[in-house]
């Protein structure tokens, strides 16, 4: 079955397409301009990569955040304009979900980290799942201070991942030491691949998100939707 993964939620965009176990294909893009001006001259030449239309694949799957935005919309468009012109599935996955599954292995506690800006970064837990199988999600998303987040963590080993990373390294080993692990740079970054994988298991599992009720999870307010309620006089 192919599946082509889309991420748009972190500074480092990827597309992926699977088949099946096998990778076709993958591009990642840092993304210096808009992701519109990014994303479907990079899915066009992915699936000419793949020698393949859109037509020849069997569903989609689209990283909804939390992130940035504009890209999580800008993906999330695209996605549906795509899967509605082809009559495709569409399934969404949580971004720090995909993010943590990078580590399936790892005793340690598992944090991925995506900069929220304005000194914050969305997070949340995840620890191996029973068994060895997979990741197992011990808090909600959040979005904190990453102060507050390495407070709550200084007595445990603990495994760090996402553009997070990137920004607040330094904060994390001066408050962790050698409980502060980090991911390889080539695990560190959300993959096209990674999303595509973690929608085959749904759409295999017969699962399918309706396209007209399917929406970002952006954890907190956007800055229009704060300004909004600002100029309402709602605090």
């Amino acid at each position: 079955m192919r599946i082509l993964g889309i991420d748009t939620a972190t500074s480092c965009g990827g597309l992926g397409l699977i088949d099946d176990d096998e990778v076709v294909a993958e591009y990642t893009f840092h993304r210096e301009e808009t992701p519109s001006a990014q994303l479907l001259p990079a899915i066009q030449a992915l699936l000419q990569e793949a020698r393949i239309t859109i037509n020849e694949i069997d569903g989609m799957a689209v990283s909804l955040g939390p992130g940035s935005f504009t890209g999580l919309r800008v993906g999330l468009s695209a996605v549906k304009g795509l899967a509605l012109a082809a009559e495709k599935p569409v399934v969404g996955i949580p971004t720090l979900d995909a993010l943590a599954s990078h580590l399936p292995f790892t005793p340690s506690l598992i944090c991925p980290m995506v900069d929220a800006r304005k000194g914050e970064v969305y997070t949340a837990l995840y620890k191996q799942g029973r068994g060895g199988g997979g990741v197992e999600q011990l808090t909600p998303y959040q979005v904190l201070s990453p102060s507050r987040l390495l407070e709550a963590l200084a007595s445990h080993e603990t495994v760090f991942l996402g553009d997070g990373v990137e920004v607040y390294g330094e904060l994390i080993e001066e408050h962790l030491g050698a409980k502060a692990l980090f991911a390889p740079p080539h695990l560190r970054f959300l993959r096209g691949t990674t999303v595509a994988e973690r929608g085959l298991q749904r759409i295999m599992q017969g699962e399918r998100d309706d396209i007209s009720s399917l929406v970002p999870i952006y954890v907190r307010a956007s800055d229009a939707e704060i300004n909004w309620a600002k100029g309402k006089g709602i605090e």
